[in-house]
């Protein structure tokens, strides 16, 4: 089985993210919440000054969907 994700012409996190929703959507209700849990993540910066971390802060939550 080649790259079967390339003749579909996606990239590879594309076709890693599809084949993760799937294995979500065959799951029992229960290990679903618990995957959909997981699946959620934050991202925090600062800017370091002088060797010095600062204050961490949250990036935007909203992330732009693909068309």
């Amino acid at each position: 089985m080649a790259f079967t994700w390339r003749a579909a012409n996606i990239s590879y996190l594309q076709y890693s993210q599809i084949c993760a929703k799937a294995v979500r959507s065959a799951l029992k209700q229960e290990e679903r919440l618990v995957a959909q849990k997981c699946e959620e993540q934050g991202l925090k910066f600062s800017k370091w000054v002088n060797g010095k971390q600062g204050d961490l802060q949250p990036v935007s939550s909203e992330v732009p969907k693909s068309v």
